[in-house]
C-alpha cells in the first residue's frame, strides 16, 4: 500500500507546476464548498421554513454566475486571473455574512445574498474552467479532474458531519444562529488561505480577444443542448438535499451524516476511475452517472421518506461525480476542437457554455416552484428531482453524437494516429487563409 501512494505521489509532482498549484487552490477552497452548497441552503431553510425561498435564493445564485462570466471577460483585459480567482473564493464568504446578518430572511435579503454568490461563482467558475482548459490537455483531463473529485469527495465526509453535529449541538436559537456565525468566520480565513495558495501559480490570462458571439460551429451548438440538460439538475439539486433533510429529519446533524455516507467509497472509485480510464471511457462513465442519479430520483419518489432521503442521496453522492469527471473533458475537448477551426479565444466558449447552463437552471428551477405555487411544496420535492432525472436521460443520446463528430473533425488521441492521419486532422481544424 505504502509502494502504492508513494508511485501516485510521484506521479503528481511530475505535473507541471501549475497542474498541482489549481489543484491544491481548488483542494483548500473545497473545504468551504459542502458549506456553501448544504448548510446555506439549510440555514434558509431553518429560519424560513420555505423550500420556495430555497429555491428563489439559488436562482438568484444561477442569475448572478452569467452576468458575472461577462463581467469577469472584461476585467481580463486589465486585472491578472489570479486576483479574479481569488476574488470569487472570498466573495462566497462575504455572501454568507450578508446571509447570517438578516434581521429577517425576506425575498430581498436572500435576493442580495444569492447575487453577492453568484458573483462568488462567476469569478471562481469563469476561471478556474479557463485555467483547467489551459493547463490540461485531452489525455490528462480523466486524472484531473478524478484527482480533484477525489479530493472534494474525501472532504465530504468529513465537512458535513462535522460542521452539522456542532450546529446541532448549540442546541436551538440563538445558539445555532451563533454556530452558523462562526462557521462563516472559519469559510473566510479558509478562503483567505486558498488565495494565498493561488498566487504561488504563474497563471496568466487568456489571449485578448472577443469574447462575445451568437454564431457557433454546430459542434459547438450541440454541446450547448448538453449544458443545458446538465442544468436542468443544477436548478435547485445544489439545496435539494438539504431541503428533503431538514423537511424530512429536521436536524443539521442528520444532515451532514447523510452527505457523509458513502463518501469514501465515491471518493475511491473517481480517483481510480481518473487514473486508469481512457477518453474513449467517457460516455460509459457518464451514462453510469445519469443512470444511478436516477434510480436516487426514483427512490425519492416512491418513498419519500428518511429512507429514501438516505438513499437518493448515497446515490447522487457517486452519480455526481461521475457525471462531472466525463463531462468536463467532453466540454474542452469540443473547446479545443472548435476553437481552433473558429480561430476564437477558449474563454469564448466558456462564457458562452454558461449560457446553455443558465437556460438549464431556469427551467429546473421553474419547473420546481410551479409544482409548488400550482400544487405543494410536497409534491415538488417528491416529484421535480424525477422529472429531469428522466429528461436527462436524454444526455446519454446527446453526449454520443458530441463524441462521435468529435472525433470525425478530430481524431480523439494524436498519440496514436499515422503521419496522414495527423496531416488530414491539421488541415481539417485549422484550414487554410
Amino acid at each position: 500500500m505504502f509502494k502504492y501512494l508513494s508511485s501516485e505521489v510521484a506521479h503528481f509532482r511530475q505535473q507541471p507546476h501549475n497542474f498541482r498549484i489549481l489543484v491544491l487552490t481548488n483542494l483548500v477552497y473545497a473545504l468551504v464548498l459542502p458549506v456553501i452548497d448544504i448548510f446555506v441552503a439549510a440555514y434558509v431553510m431553518r429560519n424560513s421554513n420555505d423550500p420556495t425561498k430555497v429555491v428563489i435564493y439559488q436562482l438568484t445564485i444561477y442569475t448572478g454566475i452569467p452576468l458575472t462570466f461577462l463581467l469577469n471577460g472584461f476585467l481580463l483585459k486589465y486585472i491578472n486571473i489570479r486576483k479574479l480567482y481569488s476574488a470569487g473564493m472570498m466573495l462566497s464568504a462575504v455572501s454568507m455574512i450578508v446571509m447570517m446578518s438578516l434581521k429577517s430572511l425576506d425575498l430581498v435579503g436572500i435576493g442580495i445574498a444569492g447575487m453577492i454568490m453568484g458573483l462568488s461563482f462567476g469569478f471562481y467558475w469563469a476561471n478556474r474552467d479557463y485555467l483547467a482548459l489551459a493547463i490540461t490537455n485531452d489525455s490528462n483531463r480523466n486524472y484531473y479532474y478524478g484527482l480533484e473529485t477525489f479530493f472534494y469527495t474525501l472532504i465530504a465526509v468529513a465537512i458535513p458531519i462535522t460542521i452539522g453535529w456542532f450546529i446541532e449541538s448549540r442546541g436551538s436559537g440563538e445558539g445555532v444562529k451563533n454556530a452558523y456565525r462562526i462557521v462563516t468566520g472559519v469559510v473566510f480565513l479558509i478562503t483567505i488561505l486558498a488565495s494565498v495558495v493561488c498566487f504561488r501559480s504563474t497563471f496568466s490570462n487568456p489571449a485578448q480577444k472577443k469574447y462575445v458571439y451568437f454564431n457557433f460551429h454546430p459542434l459547438w451548438r450541440k454541446l450547448l443542448v448538453l449544458a443545458s440538460l446538465k442544468g436542468l439538475a443544477q436548478g435547485f439539486l445544489v439545496t435539494a438535499p438539504a431541503m428533503l433533510i431538514m423537511l424530512l429529519l429536521g436536524k443539521e446533524g442528520a444532515l451532514g451524516t447523510a452527505q457523509s455516507i458513502g463518501a469514501v467509497l465515491a471518493a475511491i472509485i473517481m480517483y481510480v476511475l481518473g487514473r486508469v480510464t481512457k477518453p474513449s471511457d467517457r460516455i460509459k462513465i457518464f451514462a453510469a452517472g445519469l443512470i444511478l442519479f436516477t434510480a436516487g430520483a426514483a427512490f425519492n419518489s416512491a418513498l419519500f421518506n428518511s429512507t429514501g432521503v438516505v438513499l437518493f442521496i448515497l446515490l447522487l453522492l457517486i452519480a455526481k461525480p461521475l457525471m462531472d469527471l466525463a463531462y468536463f473533458p467532453i466540454q474542452f475537448r469540443v473547446i479545443d476542437i472548435v476553437s481552433k477551426i473558429e480561430k476564437r479565444s477558449e474563454f469564448a466558449y466558456i462564457l458562452n457554455h454558461e449560457a446553455g447552463l443558465y437556460a438549464g437552471r431556469f427551467l429546473g428551477a421553474a419547473t420546481f416552484l410551479i409544482l409548488a405555487y400550482k400544487v405543494s411544496t410536497e409534491i415538488a420535492l417528491r416529484y421535480a428531482i424525477l422529472i429531469i432525472a428522466v429528461l436527462q436521460l436524454g444526455s446519454i443520446l446527446v453526449a454520443k453524437v458530441i463524441i462521435k463528430d468529435g472525433n470525425r473533425i478530430a481524431p480523439q488521441d494524436p498519440a496514436e494516429q499515422s503521419p496522414l492521419e495527423t496531416e488530414i486532422a491539421e488541415k481539417v481544424i485549422q484550414p487554410q487563409a
